[in-house]
């Protein structure tokens, strides 16, 4: 039985490899828990923000202003973007046994030396960061960037993630957002380990050892 897998089901497979394995056999699905809406606007509008620079000979002032980005450019091929942005096939691997691993991405940069590719990501907080936070994403990145390899495409051994959190609210209504941009070391290999991981374990026996979610289930 060939299975279909995200950075979200990895990360399940994580934090619960009996919940896991039960949803992607078909036996039982953890329930949605309540979601904010506003991480899914702000991404929508950043997504929007950001394309408005594509093409031109500058970043957006979140980079512009950062010496991180002194010799990148936005990747430029809107189309590409638009299909690897979709959640549902985005980027896409498939191995001989019919097993997928796929991800839609924020965006995109390149090395203008090079024109090696680098991930970028958005993501929306409510407070500034804590130490600990963009560790949390060192899967999703490393799994975006060894899907764009197995594509064909050379990728920087970097990625980066672009933090966004209220800062204020001006006499005007409108909400200052600090950003937060942080470079974020790749491990492709881990990637491909992660996703064997999870097939080996989906080949195996359910789990035993219960969480809170799936106890008696």
């Amino acid at each position: 039985m060939p299975f279909k897998l995200s950075p979200t089901a990895l990360n399940l497979m994580k934090e619960c490899p009996r919940c896991f394995w039960l949803d992607n056999h078909g036996v039982w699905k953890r329930p949605n828990t309540i979601f904010p809406s506003l991480p899914n606007g702000m991404d929508l509008i950043l997504k929007k923000h950001f394309d408005n620079f594509i093409g031109k000979n500058t970043l957006p002032p979140e980079l512009c202003n950062n010496s991180e980005c002194d010799n990148l450019k936005l990747f430029d091929d809107k189309e590409l973007l638009r299909e690897w942005r979709n959640s549902k096939k985005g980027l896409w691997f498939e191995d001989k046994d019919g097993n997928i691993l796929h991800g839609g991405i924020d965006n995109l940069m390149v090395n203008k030396t090079n024109n090696k590719l680098i991930v970028l990501d958005y993501k929306t907080r409510g407070f500034p960061l804590k130490e600990t936070t963009s560790s949390y994403y060192q899967d999703q990145l490393n799994i975006y960037s060894w899907l764009l390899e197995k594509l064909g495409y050379n990728v920087e051994d970097i990625a980066y993630l672009l933090f966004y959190h209220p800062k204020e609210v001006l006499a005007t209504g409108e909400i200052i957002f600090n950003t937060d941009l942080k470079k974020m070391k790749i491990y492709t290999e881990q990637a491909e380990k992660l996703f064997i991981k999870a097939l080996s374990l989906l080949d195996s026996e359910c789990p035993k050892k219960t969480c809170i979610w799936c106890d008696g289930k």
